[in-house]
C-alpha cells in the first residue's frame, strides 16, 4: 500500500481562515502533503486583530499529539502559536519524547496586526526546551530582537545558535525595502550563511504569511528535500502566494495570501522503497 506526505501542524486557530491552523492546512494541502493539526489555542479574531484567546488545556494537546503520532507518524512537524507556558510545556515533553526528524519552529510572538500571542512567561520555556529541538527556527525581524536583544543579523543567529537551534532563517518580509524582501538562513550553527532575495510585493494582504511560510519549508521536508532547497522553494511559493492574492479583497484588514494560486495533487509514495 502507498501513503501520503503526512506533515503537523501544532499551531492556534484563526477563525477568519488567513493564518494559524487554517493557513498551515491551506499551505501543506495545496504542495501536495496530507495536513495534519494539533489546536493550541481557540482565537476570536479576524483581518483586522484579534479580540481574545482561549488556550486549549495541556491534557487535549497532549492527547493530540499522542493519538497522531500513534497512529499516522508526521514526516514532519511545524509548530506555531504556542499560547502559554503550560501549553507550552507538554508540547516541549511530547517533542522530546517523539524526535521529530524535522521540526521547524515559526516562534509566533505577535499576529499581523500587532496582537500578542505568547505570553512571557512561556518564552524561557520555548527558548531552552524547545528551540534545540528544531530542524530550523524562522523568526521575524522583530521576532529576532525580541528573543535576542540584538539588531544585527549575524549577532542574532550566533546567539539563537547558542540557544540550541542548528538552522535558522531571519525573515525580512517585514524589512522597508520595497524592492525586494531578503531573508538570510544559517546552516550548521552558522557555518553557512545563505541569502534569499524576492522581489517586494505591494500588497496590504499579508495575513498569515509567517505561518504560510514555515507550513511550507515543513512540506518540502517532508518531501524530501534538503533544508537550503526546501526554504528557497518555500520562499518562492509565498511570493507567488503574495502576488497571487495581493489584488483580492478579503475584510477590511490585512487579507490572506492565495494558497492555491498553483495547487498540487495529494502526493504519495511507496515506503517499501527507498
Amino acid at each position: 500500500m502507498r501513503r501520503y506526505f503526512p506533515v503537523l501542524s501544532i499551531a492556534g486557530s484563526d477563525p477568519s481562515g488567513g493564518a494559524g491552523i487554517q493557513a498551515d492546512i491551506k499551505t501543506m494541502s495545496a504542495l501536495g502533503c496530507y495536513a495534519m493539526s494539533v489546536i493550541t489555542s481557540l482565537t476570536a479574531q479576524n483581518t483586522t486583530g484579534v479580540r481574545s484567546i482561549m488556550p486549549a488545556t495541556p491534557q487535549i494537546v497532549a492527547d493530540q499529539i499522542d493519538m497522531i503520532m500513534d497512529d499516522i507518524p508526521p514526516l514532519a512537524i511545524k509548530t506555531g502559536m504556542l499560547c502559554r507556558k503550560d501549553v507550552a510545556s507538554v508540547i516541549a515533553d511530547r517533542l522530546g519524547q517523539y524526535r521529530p526528524e524535522h521540526l521547524v519552529i515559526d516562534p509566533v510572538m505577535v499576529s499581523t496586526s500587532g496582537s500578542r500571542l505568547l505570553a512571557d512567561d512561556a518564552v524561557d520555556l520555548i527558548i531552552s526546551r524547545i528551540f534545540p529541538l528544531s530542524s530550523l527556527l524562522t523568526p521575524n525581524m522583530s521576532e529576532a530582537v525580541a528573543l535576542t536583544g540584538e539588531h544585527d543579523p549575524d549577532r542574532q543567529a550566533h546567539i539563537f545558535s547558542d540557544m540550541g537551534c542548528r538552522n535558522v532563517l531571519l525573515k525580512g518580509g517585514d524589512s522597508a525595502d520595497d524592492q525586494f524582501k531578503t531573508d538570510i538562513l544559517y546552516i550548521d550553527n552558522c557555518r553557512d550563511r545563505i541569502e534569499i532575495k524576492a522581489d517586494a510585493v505591494n500588497t496590504v494582504n499579508t495575513h498569515g504569511t509567517g505561518c504560510t511560510l514555515s507550513s511550507a519549508i515543513a512540506s518540502y521536508l517532508a518531501l524530501g528535500y534538503e533544508l537550503p532547497e526546501a526554504v528557497n522553494m518555500a520562499k518562492l511559493y509565498i511570493t507567488r502566494a503574495l502576488e497571487a492574492g495581493s489584488f483580492v479583497t478579503t475584510g477590511a484588514g490585512h487579507g490572506p495570501v492565495n494558497h492555491f494560486f498553483s495547487p498540487r495533487r495529494l502526493k504519495n509514495y511507496n515506503p517499501d522503497r527507498p
